[in-house]
């Protein structure tokens, strides 16, 4: 388990316990912790120095789980080092057979699984160096402890306060000497040794077993009270007696004025050894909700899926003429939010989030005017060509690796501004992860099992426990990180939920085309993520699974008498534009209903279409017949259309039957046109022509535009387009994740450099770091004697550049004014110009 053969002596610092690691070990490390890359390091020292950062350190405990969490911080308060044994008590309990407190216990008390995850969690600490020596010398690194060490300001997570040492290293000795005399000791002559005594005590459990034995209850209440923390209570200057009496025998230590603690050693011996109340080291199953049969699964998440392709076909199709104007500071109005979900027929969360997905797919986006608006991109034509399931496709992937988070939408950012759809601050690097971790969890459930979300979530918060809100970024804390507070509690809420709506999952259990998205074994990486070629195939399998469960386009409806239309099922492109014209949808699902009325039958003559068209239309695509009631619809409306004609004088109505003008003429709706008669057949207004069309048709006319030429102005759609855009690039949390060349470039890198860094050689500067210097005789000299006897050579170098470094090369030619040679620290062939070259030593022998 300590990763040294026995006898061996331990490290004596990180760097060294990196040194004896092989290639695979370090390139895991630099796998788990890429921020360690940002640059290469140097050498081994320089990798030891940047993974005890602060900054690394924290974010490296922050991606441990609970259990090795708990283990990392009873280490913190353990003796530096501390043997594995100790460790284990501290993390057990002194006692194995007591049983534990509180929820999560195992079902032999939990002592049995603690001892099997114990040496797993040590393993994970050594491996990404937040742990280094052997199981007799463990040693945590020092920022980490720095981090759970416990103090007034910053609590333990393990609610456990300083020890005596520390507690009393600022009291006067007197008082020292007074409180070993109560508890029963004989008075020492210097006040180290009566602290060690006093501690003995604490950490003797027949002696404390006494000397509590003697404790009034109220006492016993009061430490009650503090021994799971926080350890710190306040004392008044004159304390009560059951406080005097813990005070005068060390069990309760000053260390401000009116501000007492608990001692590390009385409140381990109070909990029994246990640094927890409750050690974690299981993860909490994900139960089952429901289970359904897998076909069921299947067939609704692909009508879900197949409503997702519409719903988002639906909201584009909503702004072909241009969409919602874009904020100053970027995003979508409140008011448009509302205005689309009323459209899409769904709550404003839900269209914040198709709104987002279009965006992310790149099918939608701002047009770049100065009155800038949102519209649908060119590639938004392009994926209206491809079958369902291919549409279906772009919007799984995009969802996938998507950092924008729709769940933001309405809340507030850092600076107390509102975040808004399609607007900054919407990005949260952990969303990909989360949702790939969520899709996992179900996938391991059997096929069909719908899981129970707050248990997939108690899985989550124990793999990667939530930040606490402990001051100074510290991590864990008794009582804190509720889940409805944890930022990767919610984005997984907001998977589950996301995932249905896109047909992901069907009836709360992954599908068979869901379960694809997660890719194959052999084409994740060690973290089970897909790279983008690898997703690309898994999405192009999932949509291979959900094509033949999508419903095949129909090329008929069913008429009804109640002027309604029903369409069974997806309806063939041409067949579903020209009825959307035509009608008006009144609701959807599994089956869409439409409804012709006089200002849709309008509409369609308006496009060009004439009353046979229609009536032809109707007849070829009913599988019913064409109910009396919309034929008198359409023939008594297209009767009545353009009988009126309106123009530009500002604008003018022409009619051949002068009796209409004249109805109009009467009618006290028209009093504020200020209509007058300019012939028989002519009225003229100073009104603009679409403001007297629409105040006519308000009046119950058919009127119809005009032309300048005479002709009917026919009012056709025209889609207005963005110039072509790219689909936002996810923002990552943290320094991206190296692939395997990176690694291997990288370990080969850090290996070469220690190699210099550590050769042992004959001559050393005066001060570290400093590079050798000699004369360019004894140089060349040196380097000419090397090529003859295959030595390698210790040389300082500076580059054009002006950098310096130090190298280790092995000569193999030294010719017009330049030498070339192996370096190790390159690993490869250089050359290198001789009067670049500060000074040369010989590497000492290896014996």
């Amino acid at each position: 388990m300590s990763g040294k053969p026995p006898g061996s002596t331990p490290p004596r610092s990180l760097a060294e316990a990196l040194r004896s690691r092989d290639d695979a070990s370090l390139a895991e490390l630099l796998r788990a912790r890429p921020d360690l890359l940002a640059p290469v390091p140097g050498d081994l020292t320089q990798l030891a120095t940047r993974a005890g950062t602060r900054a690394s350190v924290l974010r490296a405990l922050e991606r441990l789980d609970r259990f090795t969490q708990q283990v990392a911080e009873a280490l913190a308060v353990a003796p530096d080092p501390a043997g594995y044994e100790d460790l284990l008590r501290l993390v057990r309990g002194a006692d194995p057979g007591a049983p534990e407190d509180g929820p999560g216990a195992g079902s032999d008390g939990g002592a049995g699984d603690v001892e099997r995850a114990l040496p797993r969690a040590v393993t994970v600490l050594r491996e990404q160096a937040l742990l280094w020596g052997d199981d007799a010398h463990l040693r945590l690194v020092r920022t980490a402890r720095e981090l759970l060490t416990p103090g007034p300001q910053h609590p333990s997570p393990t609610g456990l306060g300083p020890s005596v040492a520390e507690t009393t290293a600022g009291m006067s000795p007197g008082r020292i000497q007074q409180i070993v005399t109560t508890a029963g000791l004989a008075t020492t002559h210097d006040s180290v040794s009566a602290v060690a005594a006093l501690a003995a005590v604490f950490e003797d459990r027949e002696r404390m077993d006494a000397l509590l034995a003697e404790a009034p209850a109220a006492s016993l209440e009061v430490l009650d009270r503090l021994v799971w923390g926080p350890p710190y209570g306040q004392v008044t200057a004159e304390p009560a007696a059951r406080l005097r009496w813990l005070l005068d025998r060390g069990l309760l230590l000053p260390t401000a004025p009116g501000t007492v603690v608990l001692p590390r050693e009385v409140a381990l011996h109070l909990r029994g050894g246990r640094a927890h109340r409750t050690p974690e080291p299981l993860a909490p199953a994900v139960r089952a909700l429901a289970e359904h049969r897998p076909q069921v699964v299947d067939a609704t998440a692909a009508g879900q899926a197949y409503m997702a392709v519409t719903t988002v076909e639906d909201l584009l199709r909503d702004w072909d003429e241009g969409g919602p104007a874009v904020l100053r500071a970027g995003g979508l109005s409140v008011r448009d939010l509302k205005r689309t979900a009323v459209a899409l027929d769904v709550s404003e969360p839900v269209a914040a989030f198709w709104v987002e997905l279009a965006y992310t797919a790149g099918l939608l986006a701002a047009d770049g005017q100065a009155d800038e608006r949102y519209a649908a991109t060119p590639a938004y034509d392009e994926w209206l060509e491809r079958s369902p399931a291919e549409r279906w496709a772009t919007l799984a992937a995009a969802w996938l690796t998507a950092t924008r988070t729709a769940g933001l939408v309405g809340g507030r950012d850092p600076k107390d501004r509102a975040l808004s759809a399609l607007g900054p601050g919407l990005d949260r690097g952990a969303a990909p992860e989360v949702r790939h971790r969520v899709l996992a969890l179900l996938a391991e459930l059997p096929v069909g099992t719908a899981p129970a979300p707050d248990s997939v979530l108690a899985r989550l918060r124990w793999e990667r426990p939530p930040r606490s809100a402990v001051a100074g970024g510290r991590i864990g804390g008794p009582g804190s990180d509720p889940l409805a507070e944890d930022p990767r509690g919610r984005l997984a809420r907001w998977t589950l939920d996301q995932a249905e709506l896109l047909g992901v999952t069907g009836r709360g259990a992954l599908s068979a085309h869901g379960r694809e998205l997660l890719g194959r074994p052999d084409e994740r990486d060690v973290s089970g993520a897909l790279d983008a070629d690898a997703l690309a195939r898994a999405v192009g399998r999932a949509a291979g699974l959900l094509g033949p469960l999508i419903p095949h386009p129909l090329d008929h409806v069913l008429l009804q008498a109640d002027l309604t239309a029903v369409a069974p099922g997806p309806l063939e492109r041409p067949l579903a534009d020209t009825l959307a014209v035509l009608a008006d949808v009144e609701s959807k699902g599994g089956a869409t209903v439409y409804r012709f009325t006089p200002a849709s039958v309008r509409r369609a003559l308006d496009a060009g279409r004439t009353a046979g068209d229609l009536h032809a239309f109707l007849a070829t695509h009913s599988r019913t017949p064409v109910p009396q009631p919309l034929t008198y619809l359409i023939d008594d409306v297209a009767r009545r259309h353009g009988q009126l004609r309106i123009g530009a004088a500002s604008a003018y109505v022409r009619c051949d039957d002068d009796s209409v003008l004249g109805e109009i003429l009467a009618d006290r709706r028209a009093q504020g046109l200020r209509l007058r008669r300019l012939a028989p057949t002519v009225l003229a207004t100073q009104a603009d022509p679409a403001s007297l069309l629409d105040q006519l048709r308000a009046m119950g006319f058919a009127p119809a535009a005009e032309t300048p030429d005479g002709d009917v102005m026919i009012a056709r759609i025209h889609a207005y387009r963005t110039g072509p855009r790219t689909p936002p690039e996810p923002a990552p949390e943290g320094p991206p994740r190296p692939d395997d060349i990176l690694l291997r470039a990288a370990v080969r890198a850090v290996r070469a450099g220690d190699l210099a860094a550590t050769a042992p050689r004959k001559s050393v500067p005066e001060q570290p770091g400093e590079l050798p210097r000699t004369s360019p005789p004894e140089t060349l000299a040196t380097m000419q004697a090397a090529v003859m006897t295959g030595q390698s050579l210790w040389i300082g170098y500076v580059s054009a550049e002006g950098a310096a470094s130090q190298r280790v090369i092995a000569p193999v030619r030294v010719e017009g004014g330049y030498v070339t040679g192996y370096d190790h620290t390159a690993d490869e062939v250089r050359t290198y110009p001789l009067h670049r070259i500060t000074g040369v030593a010989e590497l000492a022998d290896d014996d």
